[in-house]
C-alpha cells in the first residue's frame, strides 16, 4: 500500500513580502478598474494570492496550466487547497487567477499588455491562450444561464417559433425545410425531395414547359459573389419531417447567369481599427458610483406591463433575470411588484450574501433606503425624501440631503409628532406596509454582513439618517426587530466611519446605552467601538455623557461575559485619551473602576496544582554484603548426605542469588562454605571438595558468575565472583524461605537477637521451649508441661509482656504463636512476590516446569529500595489563553477579559499623570505637606484630618489609585504568567510616574 500524500496546509503568511505583493496588484487593478478581492475565499478557507501567484507561475504561467489535463487539480494540492470536490475547486481556484493574477501576470512576467477587462476579468474562465487574446479572436461566451428564484412567478422562457398563417400552404410547406445555415456559407438548398406528393409532382411537371426564373433575390447573388472561392459543403438530400411532405417548389440557379465580373470579384482586405477603452458602468463601477449623488436616479415610468407586452411581437421578450427584476420591481411604485420583489430580496441576501453586491446593480441600494424611509409617515405626520441637489438648503422638515447627509436629522425628529399607535391593534394595510419596510431594512442588514457591501454603504449619507431614522422610533413592541435590524447595520458600516463627537448617528448609538434592552446595549457598544477601525484615524470617543460612564462601571459587576467583554473593549479605547481619563477622573469613582479590573484579571481563572519532577525515582538494591548467613541446622543434616559437587551446587543454589551488578571475594565464599562443613566431614571421615573446584562450581550454578580480578588504589588487586550476593534468608532446595528468630537475649550483659533459622513455625516454637525459656517434655506424654510461672516476652519488640510476668506456659506460648505466625507469613508473602516480579525465560509459559515456584533453577529478584522523586509543587493560576495561528507551536497568550482589563490598567497608568486632576493633586498635596510641619496652630481636628490624607501625600493619582491593589496585582503577577508580561510593563509605568520607594 502506498504511503498517503503529505497534506500541506494553506495558511496566509502576512510576511512583508506579501504586504508589497498585496498593495502591488492592488493598485493595478484601481489603474485597471477592475475589482480586487485580496483574500478571496474557497470555502471556508482564505486564499494566499501571493503563494497562488508564484506557485501558478513556476508552473509555467495561466495559458501552460489550461492546456495540461487536470494540471488546475494539481496545483490545489500543491497549494494545499484541496477538499472534497476536486473538480469544484480547480475550477474555483482558475476563477481566483483568472479574475485576480492573469492579467497581473501577463504585464509583470510576459512583459505585454494584457487584454481589456471585457474579454478578460469580464468574462468566465473558460479556455486559456491569454497571451494571444484579442477583441478581434474572441468569442465571447453565450448569455449566462438565468439563476431562477425558486418560485412559479418567475419570468418564463418562451420557445421562438416563425409566425405563420394557419392552414396556408406555405406554412405546410416551410414545415419541412430546414434551418437557415451557419454564416458566411453558401446555401445550397435540397435538389432531390425524399418524398415525392403528388402536388409537388405537377408542380414539377409544369415547371418544365416554362422558362427558367431569374434569380429571385439579390441577395443570394451577392451572396455567391462574394464567397465563390470558398470552400462548398456538401449536403446530403435529407428530410427532417418526411411525413409532411417536400417543398411545394425547388429552384436551383444555372450556371449561364453567372457573370464573370461577380466571378472575379475580390473583396478588399480587413482593415484594422484602432479600440480606445471607454468608462462604462461595467469597465470601471467605482467611477459611476460616484456620479449617482450628483444626479437623482430616474424612476421608471408608470406603464402597465399588460400593454408593454402587447407592444411587442410574441416571442421576443424574455424579461429580465431574478435579480435585475428585483431591482426594477421596487422602482417601479407597484406595491404588489414591491413585495415580490423584497420577498425575493430576502431570500437572496441569505442564501447568496457572499455574492450579491450593492456595486453591481446600480440603484438598489438607494431604492432600499427611499423605500425604508416611508416608515416615518407610518409612525410621524412626514414623508421623508431625498434631495439629490448639489446646492441643497434649508428645505421642508422631511427633505433629506442625499448627497452630505442631514446634520440636523436628530433636531428634525424631535420636532416630530408621533402618531397614535397601539401595539396590539393596527390596520392591515398598516400592518402589511411595515412588513415590507422591514423586509427591505433586512436586505440591508443581510447584504451589510459582506464587507464591501458595508464599504458601499458606508460612503452612502442617506443610510445614516435611515438609522437614525429607525433607532428614533417610538419605544413599541412592534418596531424592536426594526431597531436591532438597524443596529447591525451600524456594526457592520462603523469601521468605515470616522465620526465626531457631534455626529447624530454617534449621538444615537450613545442613546441607545440607556435602553433596558440587553441586545441593544450590546450591539451599540460594538458598533461604538469600530468606529473608524479600518482607517488610521484614532478613534476619540469624545463626549460620552457621565451617567453612561457610571453604568458602564456597573455592568462591569454582573455575571455577563459578552456584556463585560463589550463593556471593557469600550473602557479600553476610552481611557487611550487623555481628555477622556479626565473625564473619567471628574464625573465618576475611578478608585472603583481600578478595584472592578484588579478584580477581573483573575475572571474565569483555574487554579491548578502542579508538581515538578526535579529528580527522577530511583530503584537502588540492598547493599551487598560479605558475611554468609549461617547454615540452618535441618538444612546441614540434609546436605551433609549429598555427595559432592551436589552438595556444592544445593549450598550455592541455598545461600547465593544472582546479582550482575554484585560480588563478593573468592576467599569470603570459601570461607563460608568450608566453616558450614569442614568440621561435620571429618568427623564422618569423609573428603572436602578443595578451592579451585569449589570457584568453577560456582560458574556451573550461575552461568553469569565468574570469577574476576579487580584492581583498585585503595586495597590492590582482588579476586571476587562477579555476579551472585548473599541471600537475605536462605532457602531450602525445595525454594521454601527460612526465618528468623527475633528472640532478644542477655549476652555478656546486652540484649542480643538469637538470629536462628528455621523453616516452619512449629520448630521455631519448640527452639523458643527448649532453647529460651529451657523447658523439657515430659517422660510419660512427650509433652510440654503446663505449668505455673513468671515469665517474659523477648521477641523482638513485643510489649504485651515486657516484665516477669506470673501465668501458665500455655498463656505465654498463645501469645508467642502470633509472633511466629506473623513473621512465617510475612516470609511468604514476600518469597511469592520476588517469585511473581521474577523474569520468565523467554518461551517459558506458566505450564513449563522451570516456571513453577518451587524450581531450584528458578531465580528470584534481589531486595530493592525505591528511592522516592524529588518534586517541587507549584500552584499557579490559569486564565483564557489563545494561540497565534501563524505560530502555533509557540507559547499560549492571554486573551479574553483578563487581558482586556490588564489593558485598561496600563491605559489608565499612562494617561492619569497627563491630566490636569493629577496637577491639581499634587498642588494639593504639597498643601497638606507644608501643614503638617507647621504644629504650632493645628487643632486637634487639623491633625486627625491629616492623619486621614496620609495616602495622599505622595505619588499623585497613581499612588492613590494603585496603593490600595498592589498586593493583589502582585500576586496576580507571579501565579499567571499569561498576564506577567502586560503586569510587568504596568508597574514600569508606575515606576516611572511615583519612583520605586513609593509605588512598591
Amino acid at each position: 500500500m502506498a504511503p498517503p500524500k503529505p497534506t500541506v496546509e494553506h495558511t496566509i503568511d502576512r510576511t512583508p513580502e506579501y504586504e508589497k505583493f498585496i498593495e502591488d496588484l492592488r493598485q493595478f487593478h484601481e489603474k485597471r478598474g477592475t475589482t480586487f478581492d485580496p483574500e478571496p475565499k474557497m470555502g471556508n478557507m482564505n486564499v494566499d494570492l501571493y503563494k497562488v501567484f508564484n506557485h501558478i507561475v513556476e508552473n509555467g504561467g495561466y495559458d501552460k496550466v489550461s492546456d495540461e489535463k487536470l494540471m488546475w487539480r494539481k496545483m490545489c494540492e500543491g497549494l494545499g487547497l484541496m477538499r472534497h470536490n476536486a473538480p469544484a475547486d480547480a475550477y474555483t481556484l482558475k476563477q481566483i487567477f483568472y479574475k485576480q493574477l492573469a492579467a497581473y501576470e501577463i504585464k509583470t512576467v510576459h512583459k505585454k499588455e494584457p487584454p481589456p477587462p471585457e474579454i478578460l476579468e469580464f468574462t468566465t474562465a473558460k479556455g486559456g491562450s491569454l497571451l494571444t487574446r484579442t477583441l478581434e479572436n474572441f468569442t465571447a461566451r453565450g448569455k449566462v444561464d438565468r439563476e431562477e428564484s425558486g418560485d412559479d412567478s418567475g419570468t418564463p422562457i418562451r420557445e421562438k417559433r416563425p409566425e405563420e398563417t394557419p392552414g396556408s400552404a406555405s406554412a405546410r410547406a416551410s414545415r419541412g425545410l430546414r434551418e437557415a445555415p451557419a454564416p458566411r456559407v453558401i446555401f445550397h438548398p435540397d435538389t432531390d425531395s425524399s418524398r415525392r406528393t403528388r402536388h409537388a409532382s405537377g408542380q414539377q411537371q409544369s415547371s418544365s414547359n416554362t422558362p427558367s426564373h431569374p434569380p429571385a433575390h439579390p441577395a443570394s447573388q451577392s451572396q455567391n459573389q462574394n464567397h465563390q472561392n470558398s470552400p462548398v459543403p456538401v449536403h446530403p438530400p435529407s428530410n427532417p419531417h418526411p411525413s409532411r411532405g417536400g417543398a411545394s417548389h425547388m429552384y436551383n440557379p444555372s450556371p449561364d447567369y453567372t457573370n464573370p465580373i461577380v466571378n472575379s470579384f475580390q473583396p478588399p482586405p480587413v482593415m484594422q481599427v484602432p479600440l480606445r477603452i471607454v468608462d462604462t458602468p461595467t469597465s470601471n463601477p467605482e467611477l459611476f458610483n460616484r456620479r449617482r449623488f450628483r444626479y437623482p436616479v430616474p424612476t421608471a415610468p408608470k406603464v402597465t406591463a399588460n400593454i408593454i407586452r402587447a407592444s411587442l411581437p410574441a416571442g421576443t421578450l424574455d424579461g429580465p433575470n431574478i435579480y435585475e427584476r428585483c431591482l426594477y420591481a421596487l422602482r417601479s411604485g407597484i406595491r404588489a411588484e414591491q413585495a415580490y420583489c423584497l420577498f425575493h430580496l430576502v431570500k437572496i441576501s441569505y442564501e447568496r450574501g457572499d455574492k450579491y453586491k450593492f456595486s453591481q446593480f446600480q440603484g438598489l441600494a438607494e431604492g432600499l433606503t427611499e423605500f425604508a424611509l416611508e416608515v416615518g409617515s407610518l409612525f410621524y405626520h412626514v414623508n421623508w425624501t431625498v434631495s439629490n441637489d448639489p446646492e441643497f438648503g434649508d428645505g421642508s422638515i422631511g427633505e433629506l440631503d442625499g448627497i452630505n447627509g442631514s446634520s440636523d436629522i436628530l433636531e428634525r425628529i424631535a420636532q416630530l409628532k408621533p402618531k397614535d399607535i397601539q401595539d396590539n391593534l393596527q390596520s392591515a394595510e398598516f400592518t402589511d406596509h411595515l412588513t415590507l419596510i422591514h423586509e427591505a431594512v433586512l436586505t440591508i442588514r443581510n447584504m451589510a454582513m459582506l464587507q464591501e457591501n458595508a464599504w458601499f454603504l458606508s460612503d452612502y449619507p442617506t443610510l445614516k439618517d435611515l438609522l437614525c431614522i429607525l433607532l428614533h422610533l417610538p419605544e413599541l413592541d412592534l418596531v424592536v426587530e426594526l431597531k436591532h435590524s438597524a443596529l447591525d447595520i451600524a456594526e457592520q458600516i462603523t469601521p468605515f466611519l470616522i465620526l465626531d463627537s457631534d455626529d447624530p448617528l454617534y449621538q444615537t448609538l450613545l442613546a441607545q446605552l440607556r435602553s433596558s434592552d440587553r441586545g441593544f446595549i450590546l450591539t451599540s457598544l460594538r458598533a461604538i467601538g469600530r468606529i473608524s477601525m479600518s482607517h488610521a484615524e484614532t478613534n476619540q470617543l469624545s463626549g460620552v455623557p457621565p451617567d453612561i460612564l457610571q453604568k458602564l462601571m456597573d455592568w462591569l459587576l454582573l455575571n455577563d461575559d459578552e456584556l463585560m467583554d463589550a463593556c471593557l473593549d469600550f473602557l479600553y479605547q476610552y481611557t487611550a485619551v487623555v481628555a477622556n481619563m479626565e473625564t473619567l477622573l471628574q464625573a465618576t469613582n475611578v478608585e472603583h473602576l481600578v478595584m472592578q479590573l484588579v478584580r477581573l484579571l483573575s475572571h474565569g481563572a483555574k487554579r491548578i496544582t502542579r508538581e515538578i519532577i526535579v529528580n527522577d525515582a530511583q530503584v537502588e538494591f540492598d547493599r551487598p554484603s560479605e558475611n554468609v548467613i549461617p547454615i540452618p541446622r535441618d538444612l546441614l543434616e540434609r546436605l551433609l548426605a549429598m555427595e559432592e559437587p551436589e552438595r556444592c551446587y544445593t549450598w550455592i543454589r541455598c545461600f547465593f542469588e544472582e546479582d550482575p551488578d554484585s560480588q563478593i571475594t573468592q576467599i569470603a565464599i570459601w570461607q563460608a562454605y568450608n566453616a558450614a562443613f569442614l568440621e561435620p566431614l571429618k568427623r564422618k571421615n569423609r573428603p572436602m571438595i578443595n578451592a579451585a573446584e569449589f570457584i568453577r562450581n560456582i560458574n556451573t550454578v550461575y552461568q553469569t558468575a565468574g570469577a574476576q580480578i579487580v584492581k583498585s588504589d585503595q586495597e590492590g588487586q582482588k579476586f571476587v565472583i562477579k555476579g551472585i550476593r548473599p541471600r537475605p534468608s536462605p532457602i531450602n532446595p525445595e525454594r521454601q524461605p527460612y526465618f528468623r528468630c527475633l528472640w532478644t537475649r542477655d549476652s555478656k550483659g546486652e540484649p542480643a537477637r538469637c538470629n536462628s533459622w528455621h523453616l516452619t513455625a512449629n520448630t521455631m516454637y519448640e527452639h523458643i521451649l527448649t532453647d529460651h525459656l529451657r523447658e523439657t517434655r515430659n517422660a510419660e506424654d512427650n509433652k510440654f508441661p503446663n505449668k505455673e510461672g513468671t515469665y517474659v516476652c523477648s521477641w523482638d519488640t513485643c510489649t504485651k509482656y515486657p516484665t516477669p510476668t506470673k501465668l501458665h506456659l500455655l498463656q505465654l506460648m498463645t501469645h508467642i504463636k502470633t509472633h511466629l505466625k506473623t513473621e512465617e507469613a510475612r516470609q511468604r508473602h514476600l518469597a511469592m512476590s520476588q517469585q511473581a516480579d521474577a523474569p520468565t525465560p523467554a518461551g517459558l509459559g506458566p505450564g513449563h516446569p522451570q516456571h513453577h515456584p518451587n524450581n531450584p533453577n528458578r531465580r528470584l529478584p534481589k531486595p530493592r529500595v525505591i528511592k522516592p522523586a524529588k518534586t517541587i509543587t507549584l500552584t499557579y493560576e490559569e486564565t483564557a489563553s489563545v494561540r497565534d495561528e501563524r505560530n502555533p507551536n509557540a507559547m499560549p497568550q492571554a486573551a479574553g477579559i483578563p487581558l482586556s482589563a490588564a489593558l485598561i490598567l496600563r491605559n489608565i497608568a499612562r494617561n492619569v499623570v497627563k491630566t490636569e486632576s493629577e496637577e491639581v493633586l499634587l498642588k494639593k498635596q504639597a498643601r497638606i505637606k507644608d501643614r503638617s510641619t507647621d504644629t504650632s496652630s493645628q487643632t486637634r481636628n487639623d491633625i486627625v484630618g491629616q492623619m486621614e490624607m496620609m495616602v495622599d501625600r505622595e505619588g499623585g493619582w497613581s499612588e492613590k489609585l494603585f496603593r490600595p491593589v498592589m498586593a493583589r496585582l502582585w500576586e496576580i503577577f507571579i501565579e499567571n504568567r499569561l498576564l506577567a508580561p502586560h503586569l510587568h510593563s504596568l508597574f514600569e509605568l508606575l515606576d516611572a510616574n511615583s519612583g520605586a520607594a513609593t509605588v512598591y
